[in-house]
């Protein structure tokens, strides 16, 4: 759904009368460069069938879903603050988000106390 969104922006943005790129697509830090830097991550996450999904990344605040196999999994925490701290090293990055309503309750609260006693 975010990809429609996406195309339908950037067809407005970039119509033949107006060549400059919509307010939104200036201001979006690209998934592929998120999912790159989840690089080492992503193989673990890969041999136990969890998944990054990059929901949004308006304005460098980056929302991720941690999905597959991730749900329910003890290392769930670690895992995501292990992607944490890869992407606060990108420039463009202002925060990163965890938007996964799959996680169990204490997991989301484990995260997100230690990623704000930071």
């Amino acid at each position: 759904m975010t990809r429609v969104c996406l195309l339908i922006t950037l067809r407005r943005g970039n119509s033949l009368k107006d060549p400059r790129p919509s307010w939104r697509v200036r201001n979006m830090v690209d998934k592929q460069l998120i999912l790159d830097s989840v690089g080492p991550v992503q193989a673990v996450l890969d041999a136990h069938d969890g998944v990054v999904n990059v929901v949004d990344t308006t304005d460098g605040v980056i929302m991720i879903s941690l999905e597959g196999g991730c749900t329910g999994c003890s290392a769930t925490p670690m895992t995501a603050m292990q992607i944490y701290y890869s992407l606060m090293k990108l420039d463009q990055v202002e925060d990163v988000v965890f938007v996964n309503g799959e996680l169990p309750a204490y997991m989301r609260s484990f995260i997100d106390d230690k990623l704000n006693s930071e």
